[in-house]
C-alpha cells in the first residue's frame, strides 16, 4: 500500500515535469529562447490548456532551478521582480508575462505554474531569457589611410531585429550600414579617432566607448610667438610655440635659417639682440612622418649704431666747383631717419647729402645724426677742406708818405686761396716781362706795377698800383750845399780881411787906409744875416748872387733832409 502510494506520487510528479497528463494538460512557450538586450522589456508569451474538470486556483511565473522538496517560489512576491514584472493572461489560456528593465542577472530559464483544486505543476520546458550587452570590437590601433572594421557584438542573437546605431565622441553617426552590426570605414582618416559605441534603435542601452587611436603624421605645424604680443626690442625675452597635430605626439626641432637652435615645443631667447632676427621654423616629427613650419620672421628692433660719414665723391682732393656727396652709414632697426649738421646747423636730410657744385664756404665739419624710435647716434664729424686758386689778390704798399728817388718801396701781394699761394710774380704795367717774384717787391723807380698769385688750382692777378719817386730833392740837396759852400767861403774871406785889417789899425796907422768902404761891403754882405728862418729859428741868408734861391723854402722840404 506504501508502495503504490509512492508510485501514485511519482507519476504525479512525472506528469508535472512534462506539462501534460492523459487529461490534456499542456503549457506552450513562444518562443522558448529569447535573447535580450539590457535594460530592454521582455515578454514572453505563454499558453496553457487543461481539462474542463480542472479548477485553477492560481498561476504565477517562477524561474529556476527547481527543486522538487521546495516549493517553486512566485516571482511577483520577489522583491527584485516584484515592480518590473507584469502578468498579461488570463487565468483560463493565456499565461503571458511581460518583464521589463532586464539585467544581466535576469538570464534564468523562467516557468508558468499552475496550482488547481487537485494538484499543482509546473510547465516545462519554460523560457530560457538571455540578457546581453552591447561591445564594440576594434584594432587598438591603426594608421591613417587603412581599412578599419568596427563591430557592436553582443554575447547572444538578439531575438527581435534590431536596427544598430553608432556614435563617435557621443554624436550620432549616419551609416549606410544601418540594419548591420558593422561599421566600416575605409580609408579610415585621422579625423576619425575618437571614442566609438554603438547601441539598438529604439533600447536606451549604449554599449562602452571604444577608443579609436588613428595614427598619423604631423600636420597642420605653425608657429606663434607667444610674448612679446608686439614689436620686439633688442633685450627683450622672446618666447616661441611650435603648434602641431600629430599622433602620436611628435617630437620638435627649431631652426634659425638652416641651423639647428633648439627643441622642445617651447623656444625661449631670454635677452634677445639683434643678431637673432632672421627667420625661424620648426619640425614636427614622429615615426609615421614629419613637417616643417612656415617660417616666422623675428625682427629686433635696435637704436643706431655703427653710425659714420662716407665720401663717396669726389675720391680725392675736393676743388672749388665740383660735385659733392656725402653718405651717411648707419646700422639700426627700423631703417634710421638722416639728419645733416654743419657744426651745429642743420643742412639737410635723408641718406645721401649732396653739394653740386661746391664752393669754398661749404669748407667745415659735417655729420650727420641717425635716429628711430628705439634711439639716435652721431657720427664722427667728417672735414670738408675745399681747394680753390687765388682770389682777390691785391697790392699793398708797405711805406706811408712821399718816397724820394734813392729810396726803395715795399709792395705785398695779399690774397685768398687754398692751399696758400706760394707763387708770386711781379710785373710792370705795359712791360710783358716779369720784374721781381715772391710775395714783397722792392720798387726803385715811379710806375704802375701789380702781382700774379698762383697755387695748384690756378692763379690772378691783382689791379696795378701807382708808385711815384720825387727826383727835385737831388738838386734841392745840391743848391743848399752851393750855398753853403759859397757863405762858408765868405765866412772865410770876412775872416781874413778882418784879420789883416785888425793887424794894420795896430800896427800901422799910417797908411791912411779909410776901413770905411770895407765896412760897408761887409755890412751888405750880412744885411740878412740877422733873419730868421721860420721852421728851424736858424737865420736865414740872401746874396745878390743867389737872389732867387731861398735856403730852407719849406718845412716839409727841411724836415725830410737827412
Amino acid at each position: 500500500m506504501v508502495m503504490s502510494d509512492r508510485m501514485t506520487t511519482l507519476l504525479i510528479f512525472l506528469l508535472m515535469i512534462h506539462g501534460v497528463s492523459s487529461e490534456d494538460r499542456s503549457v506552450s512557450y513562444s518562443p522558448p529562447h529569447i535573447c535580450a538586450l539590457k535594460d530592454s522589456t521582455v515578454i514572453m508569451r505563454c499558453t496553457y490548456k487543461y481539462p474542463i474538470s480542472y479548477q485553477i486556483k492560481k498561476v504565477f511565473w517562477t524561474k529556476g532551478p527547481l527543486i522538487m522538496s521546495v516549493e517553486a517560489p512566485d516571482l511577483s512576491n520577489d522583491p527584485e521582480y516584484r515592480q518590473r514584472l507584469q502578468y498579461l493572461g488570463d487565468e483560463q489560456q493565456n499565461c503571458t508575462v511581460r518583464l521589463s528593465h532586464v539585467t544581466l542577472k535576469d538570464s534564468q530559464i523562467y516557468y508558468c505554474r499552475f496550482i488547481t483544486d487537485r494538484y499543482k505543476w509546473t510547465g516545462k520546458p519554460g523560457v530560457t531569457l538571455t540578457v546581453t550587452d552591447l561591445q564594440v570590437e576594434s584594432p587598438e590601433r591603426v594608421t591613417e589611410g587603412d581599412s578599419v572594421s568596427l563591430t557592436c557584438k553582443s554575447s547572444c542573437a538578439l531575438t527581435d531585429r534590431a536596427t544598430f546605431i553608432w556614435y563617435r565622441n557621443s554624436l550620432k553617426i549616419l551609416t549606410e550600414s544601418k540594419f548591420r552590426n558593422t561599421l566600416i570605414l575605409n580609408p579610415v582618416r585621422r579625423e576619425d579617432s575618437g571614442r566609438y559605441s554603438c547601441a539598438v534603435d529604439g533600447h536606451t542601452h549604449v554599449s562602452p566607448d571604444v577608443h579609436l587611436n588613428v595614427m598619423y603624421p604631423p600636420r597642420s605645424v605653425s608657429v606663434s610667438i607667444i610674448s612679446p604680443s608686439g614689436v620686439i626690442f633688442e633685450g627683450d625675452s622672446v618666447t616661441l610655440n611650435c603648434i602641431s597635430d600629430s599622433n602620436p605626439p611628435a617630437g620638435i626641432h627649431w631652426f634659425k635659417g638652416g641651423t639647428f637652435v633648439g627643441s622642445g615645443r617651447i623656444f625661449s631667447i631670454s635677452k634677445i639682440r639683434s643678431d637673432d632676427s632672421g627667420e625661424y621654423k620648426c619640425r614636427s616629427f614622429n615615426e609615421y612622418g614629419e613637417k616643417y613650419s612656415d617660417t616666422v620672421t623675428l625682427n629686433v628692433m635696435y637704436p643706431p649704431r655703427n653710425v659714420s660719414v662716407s665720401i663717396i665723391s669726389p675720391s680725392g682732393v675736393i676743388v672749388e666747383g665740383d660735385s659733392v656727396t656725402l653718405k651717411c652709414i648707419s646700422d639700426s632697426n627700423p631703417p634710421a631717419g638722416i639728419r645733416w649738421f654743419k657744426g651745429g646747423t642743420i643742412v639737410g636730410s635723408g641718406r645721401i647729402f649732396s653739394i653740386s657744385k661746391i664752393r669754398s664756404d661749404d669748407s667745415g665739419e659735417y655729420k650727420c645724426r641717425s635716429f628711430n624710435k628705439p634711439g639716435e647716434k652721431y657720427s664722427d664729424p667728417v672735414n670738408l677742406n675745399v681747394m680753390y686758386p687765388p682770389r682777390n689778390v691785391s697790392v699793398s704798399i708797405i711805406q706811408s708818405g712821399q718816397i724820394w728817388a734813392g729810396d726803395s718801396v715795399t709792395l705785398k701781394c695779399i690774397s685768398d686761396s687754398n692751399p696758400p699761394a706760394v707763387n708770386f710774380s711781379w710785373f710792370k704795367e705795359n712791360e710783358s716781362s716779369a720784374v721781381g717774384s715772391g710775395q714783397s717787391f722792392s720798387a726803385l723807380q715811379s710806375g704802375r706795377f701789380y702781382c700774379q698769385a698762383h697755387n695748384q688750382h690756378g692763379s690772378q692777378r691783382s689791379d696795378a698800383v701807382t708808385v711815384t719817386v720825387k727826383y727835385w730833392r737831388i738838386y734841392h740837396i745840391a743848391i743848399v750845399a752851393s750855398v753853403c759852400g759859397v757863405v762858408a767861403t765868405v765866412i772865410i774871406v770876412l775872416l781874413t780881411c778882418w784879420k789883416k785889417l785888425h793887424s794894420k789899425s795896430t800896427t800901422n796907422n799910417s797908411d791912411g787906409i779909410s776901413m770905411k768902404s770895407e765896412n760897408k761891403e761887409i755890412s751888405y754882405v750880412y744885411e740878412n744875416v740877422g733873419a730868421v728862418h721860420p721852421c728851424t729859428n736858424a737865420p736865414k741868408m740872401t746874396f745878390p748872387l743867389y737872389e732867387n734861391v731861398t735856403i730852407y723854402e719849406n718845412c716839409t722840404a727841411h724836415r725830410n733832409m737827412p
